[in-house]
């Protein structure tokens, strides 16, 4: 690792413990307000302390047990603890607790992709669906419902999923590589697609790369 790169870690590590203890302050000077147990909790989730993560949502679940606006908010955080932690059935035992209709549209994304993940696709298009219909215009919520499309085979419903992603959000590397295989499965024009993915995240290309090879061998034999 350069010294450069050594600052940039050092640098952004300084910033993440200012920002905790700022948050615990917010904590210790209004330990009514849930806002705070979930910034916090959250942030501990984006720095991998996973099991201080969960300990503050369970620990603030008790605390406002009475409060169902705000367990909701604690369960959504928990939730998106379990899925970053891997554990997809304990994120969705969470994400279908939700009742609060200004969470629900998130709750139904997590819930497919958490579906998503377990190659449940059927029934992540199921959820996919009910949060489009609250927030259509979601690159999020498109995506997932063109990557549950595209893993079921109905490459024209994915299509027109990613093209309604790229025509307000081009820059995104995984919605331009997937329109990508969807346009070669489609004997379309394919790589401008695959190209922009390619510069827009390299590490993102270089990790999906295989799937442009077995894409070109089904292909190949479904010909012959």
């Amino acid at each position: 690792m350069d010294n450069q790169s050594k600052g940039q870690r050092e640098k952004m590590k300084e910033q993440s413990e200012q920002l905790i203890s700022k948050l615990v302050a917010a904590i210790d000077q209004h330990p009514d307000k849930v806002q705070n147990y979930y910034d916090l909790g959250s942030l501990l989730t984006k720095l991998n302390s996973h099991e201080q993560a969960e300990e503050l949502f369970m620990k603030a679940l008790g605390l406002f047990e009475n409060d169902t606006k705000s367990t909701n908010l604690l369960k959504y955080g928990l939730g998106n603890l379990y899925y970053e932690r891997g554990n997809y059935d304990e994120a969705i035992k969470e994400y279908n607790q939700i009742e609060n209709p200004k969470l629900k549209a998130d709750a139904y994304l997590m819930l497919a992709q958490s579906l998503v993940q377990k190659h449940d696709y059927k029934r992540a298009l199921a959820y996919g669906i009910t949060a489009h219909d609250l927030r259509k215009q979601d690159p999020e919520i498109n995506e997932v419902l063109g990557d549950a499309f595209l893993a079921l085979g109905d490459f024209r419903q994915a299509k027109a999923y990613y093209d309604d992603i790229l025509e307000h959000h081009p820059g995104r590397a995984e919605t331009q590589f997937n329109r990508g295989l969807v346009a070669m499965v489609l004997g379309e024009e394919y790589h401008d697609y695959l190209a922009q993915a390619k510069q827009l995240d390299p590490d993102y290309y270089a990790r999906s790369e295989q799937k442009i090879a077995d894409i070109e061998k089904t292909l190949q034999d479904s010909n012959k």
